[in-house]
């Protein structure tokens, strides 16, 4: 349903200042979403002043989101405004609070894919802060979320979108593993994404899921010939060079600003490297030397800085390439975002520096790299036991919700509308509004369908008016086709207007999605020592004045229900 097909440009407009903006009402939510990848790409495959002009505008793309109130698209935009931040010098920092609001804005939205989203990239956070305790945590969040729980699929997005969806957060959750150096696990998460793109990805998709698949098949190689597995680290290293490959069609399609006239090899640092790791030679010289110029984050700077030097090492340059790989060294000196490699990156210069090394120190660094491997082993215990914490507590806090929730539509269920309703006339909360929805024509769709059909139907209707109000209005499934709506401090005009919103945005849906089923609403305010009953009968009442005047539309009754009611 949200894709950049087809979506028309928005026609630019110039001020008096010579400033070029668009015409934001002629941006289709598929635009935003589309332009805002379109600057996700170009922040994580350019230089700064490029990724500043894109956190520009994705800001602005972002407000023009946060208007319009639609939450899936506001948690994608709020996703890509902290990416951009992520990946920019300088910006990293200001991230924080678009990752705490999209944390926040999932949750209340129940967004739970996209909430473990969040929680990867707080991880990535977290690491480039070096602070790889509390990455784990996330993680182990995200993993519960992801694998434990298995998301079911949200209505409101067609498959293709969802697909999507599911594959950009595993690969984001298997980016904190492979930084992380948990590389069977990463793969296990990236063979997850890769199913989810196999029938839906889009070719930038596809094209940064296999440079992901390649890096982290040349970490594992690098930490298996730190342990002496050269054969194993070897065959890491082919199948990085095989998905280098497989990345050269998608590259051609995809947002990455480079020239489609050159090889992804030669602009890509990490396909580039593959190729040579995998047979170090003096031709990749000319190359490595290209990319180690384009090589913008340290798993690239590391990773072409080792393969530069393996093929220095082959045109007989030992200088050259020690003294490329103790640049690098300094490069990392404060860097904390890719600890697995700097190791890598420690061991390719003291085998180098071969002469100066003595036995001793060689026995030092073989029981070193063992106590490594054993914290590595220590760390996937830790990242399990706390995965399986967040599962049990999710599970624990799901069956306790799941006593106060309709298990058709999620909404609450009659009985938590009759707490919340007393909680909030006992606190004598002023102004309230309460409303009674019903649904016209639905009882057709389970004539001319089926039941299936329907309750298709019930859930896309709860999930669209549940998004068209305000985080403080409850929606709770009354029975069957009906629903309450409880709009506490809204003002009587305040509520209509609110209800209105939500009326035209059921009449608005594909005919696919609603069968043609609308909304009549009747609304009131209530009244001082009122009970739930009794304004419930006058919301009944108020939604029937709404039927008889033909649905699809809100009576608001401010006094007693007219002689129609």
């Amino acid at each position: 349903m949200w894709s950049l097909g087809g979506a028309k440009l928005p026609e630019e407009t110039v001020d008096e200042q010579g400033n070029v903006g668009h015409r934001h009402h002629e941006m289709s939510d598929a635009w935003l979403v589309g332009r805002a990848s379109e600057l996700v790409a170009v922040a994580q495959s350019s230089h700064l002043a490029a990724q500043l002009d894109a956190a520009s505008e994705i800001d602005r793309i972002l407000a023009e989101a946060q208007g319009r109130g639609e939450p899936r698209i506001v948690a994608q935009l709020l996703r890509a405004a902290a990416v951009v931040r992520l990946v920019t010098p300088g910006l990293v920092d200001m991230s924080d609070p678009q990752l705490d609001e999209m944390l926040a804005h999932c949750r209340r939205h129940g967004l739970i894919v996209l909430e473990a989203d969040a929680r990867a990239l707080r991880g990535r956070r977290f690491l480039l802060g070096n602070a790889e305790d509390k990455a784990l945590t996330e993680i182990a969040s995200a993993l519960a979320m992801m694998l434990d729980e298995k998301p079911d699929v949200d209505p409101v997005f067609d498959k293709r979108i969802w697909d999507q969806l599911l594959a950009t957060t595993l690969q984001d959750i298997a980016l904190v593993l492979t930084q992380l150096g948990v590389y069977e696990m990463a793969d296990d998460v990236l063979a997850g994404a890769n199913n989810a793109l196999r029938e839906s990805g889009q070719p930038h998709q596809i094209y940064v899921h296999l440079v992901n698949r390649a890096r982290l098949r040349i970490g594992w190689g690098l930490r298996l010939e730190r342990v002496n597995l050269h054969d194993a680290a070897h065959e890491q290293f082919k199948v990085a060079s095989g998905l280098a490959e497989a990345a050269e069609v998608p590259f051609r399609q995809s947002l990455h600003p480079g020239r489609r006239d050159l090889d992804a090899a030669e602009q890509v640092p990490i396909l580039g490297a593959a190729h040579a790791l995998t047979n170090p030679k003096e031709s990749h010289l000319d190359r490595l030397w290209s990319l180690r110029g384009l090589s913008m984050y340290a798993r690239e700077l590391i990773i072409v800085a080792i393969a530069l030097a393996r093929c220095l090492v082959e045109a007989n340059r030992l200088d050259d390439a020690l003294k490329v790989l103790d640049d690098t060294r300094t490069q990392m000196e404060h860097d904390t975002s890719e600890p697995s490699l700097v190791l890598s990156l420690e061991r390719e210069y003291a085998h180098l520096s071969g002469p100066h090394t003595t036995s001793a120190l060689q026995a030092y660094n073989a029981a070193l790299e063992l106590e490594l491997w054993q914290m590595r082993e220590s760390r996937v215990a830790t990242l399990q036991t706390r995965r399986e914490h967040e599962r049990l507590t999710r599970a624990h806090g799901q069956i306790a919700q799941q006593a106060l929730q309709d298990p058709l539509t999620g909404l609450p269920n009659r009985r938590a509308l009759d707490d919340k309703m007393g909680e909030l006339i006992a606190g004598q909360v002023n102004p309230f509004s309460i409303a009674l929805v019903d649904l016209d024509g639905f009882k057709g769709v389970n004539d001319r369908h089926s039941h299936a059909d329907g309750d298709d139907v019930l859930r896309v209707i709860a999930s669209t008016l549940r998004q068209a109000l305000r985080g403080d209005d409850m929606v709770a499934r009354y029975g069957g086709d009906e629903f309450v709506v409880l709009l506490p401090g809204a003002p009587l005009h305040a509520a209509e207007a609110a209800l209105g919103r939500a009326v035209d945005a059921v009449a608005g849906l594909p005919i696919d999605l609603s069968r043609g089923v609308t909304l009549s609403v009747g609304v009131i305010s209530l009244r001082p020592r009122e009970s739930a009953n009794q304004a419930l009968s006058r919301a009944d009442s108020a939604m029937y004045v709404a039927k008889r005047q033909g649905g699809c539309q809100v009576a608001a009754v401010a006094g007693e229900p007219s002689a129609e009611a």
